[in-house]
């Protein structure tokens, strides 16, 4: 599966029956898949960093569900029995990692998809898991479909609001590509949208400390894009800006509360400011998937703590300690940007934009653009 040709970096390798996750702790210097035969492998692969990026995580969990039923050599059970099966395999797959919401909403939609397939007069384990395999490889279409979509809708915001349209400089924070999604990406989609339009100077991406995704993964890819690309330091962005080099900002999300703030990689809050600061315009792209109607604001999203190795040791926790022994380590993998220092958020169907309030009024637009 790829978003965009032969080009395209792939993190996820599926057939029917196979799964192979593209192992992103080693990049950039080795390219390494490891084969997922089950849930429990996508949920250490998960856990563990081998997948990252919160459309990409949705699907492999559900893809290595698929797998394992897909190898089944016999299912001594009933109906219902499968359905809570694969409920139970759901639920033990959305304990992997707590923020990102895609993967809490594709579960849910894959109990409704199973309780469907119950429903039918033709209900048999084997229809069961038929229905459930198929779902679970429509999402890794519809992942790419939407990936453009939002690279098509935010590169054309940015051009919109930029001094000069045919002449940008974007700078973006974690990843957001072809690595952490389907194929396509989100915001570094939008980049890859302006770069193809020919009217990006220069994509900056932030090393994204502590697990380094910027330094990895980020950069590996725009250079194996061919897109004009430089990376910079963490600390760095505030005097970038300030230098006049940068156009817009734009982030992908973890999770969106109904308000508009929006949890994404740590340090993400850091660069909202520095760009109110100085008058630049800071974008939110992602998937409608990543909105969590249910939550009122960023204050009740569940941020997900990380291991302490990762600011202990070098390479993000995988090699030699370099930090004193003894010393206490907080490390958020993810914080919260309030809607506030937010200029819109490009979703596949559309740009949300600020109402006259000065706020988002997310509820509304899903349910214009999703019928629901």
């Amino acid at each position: 599966m790829s978003g965009e040709g032969d080009t395209t970096l792939k993190s996820i390798c599926y057939k029917p029956g196979s799964l192979q996750l593209l192992d992103q702790r080693k990049l950039p210097l080795e390219t390494t898949y490891l084969e997922i035969r089950d849930a429990a492998d996508g949920w250490s692969a998960i856990q563990e960093m081998v997948v990252r990026g919160a459309p990409a995580i949705a699907i492999a969990a559900a893809l290595s569900l698929a797998v394992e039923v897909s190898n089944f050599s016999g299912f001594d059970g009933s109906s219902a029995e499968a359905v809570t099966f694969l409920e139970n395999k759901l639920d033990y797959l959305v304990s992997s990692r707590p923020t990102a919401v895609n993967l809490a909403d594709a579960a849910l939609k894959l109990k409704q998809v199973i309780a469907n397939a119950l429903a039918s007069s033709a209900a048999e384990p084997n229809s069961i898991f038929k229905a459930y395999i198929e779902a679970a490889e429509n999402m890794l279409e519809d992942d790419v479909a939407s990936n453009k979509a939002i690279g098509t809708f935010g590169s054309s915001l940015l051009r919109q609001q930029a001094k000069n349209p045919d002449k940008l400089s974007v700078l973006t924070h974690c990843n957001t590509g072809s690595l952490a999604t389907a194929g396509y990406g989100t915001a570094l989609g939008v980049i890859r949208a302006l770069h193809t339009q020919g009217v990006l100077e220069r994509a900056y991406c932030t090393e994204t400390r502590p697990f380094n995704q910027g330094s990895r993964l980020t950069a590996f890819e725009l250079v194996h894009e061919k897109i004009p690309a430089t990376l910079i330091a963490d600390s760095a962005a505030a005097a970038l800006m300030k230098d006049g080099r940068v156009d817009g900002v734009i982030v992908g999300a973890d999770r969106v509360a109904s308000n508009g703030d929006t949890a994404n990689k740590i340090g993400t809050y850091s660069l909202a400011l520095c760009a109110k600061h100085h008058g630049i315009p800071f974008y939110v792209a992602a998937p409608l998937t990543s909105v969590d109607l249910s939550l009122s604001s960023g204050k009740e999203i569940v941020i997900e703590e990380r291991t302490a190795k990762e600011l202990l040791n070098t390479h993000g926790g995988l090699g030699e300690r370099i930090a004193a022994p003894g010393i206490s380590v907080w490390n958020p993998a993810f914080d919260v940007t309030p809607a506030e220092l937010i200029a819109g958020i490009i979703t596949e169907k559309g740009v949300i934009t600020k109402n006259a309030n000065d706020a988002f009024d997310i509820s509304s637009f899903a349910k214009k653009v999703t019928g629901n």
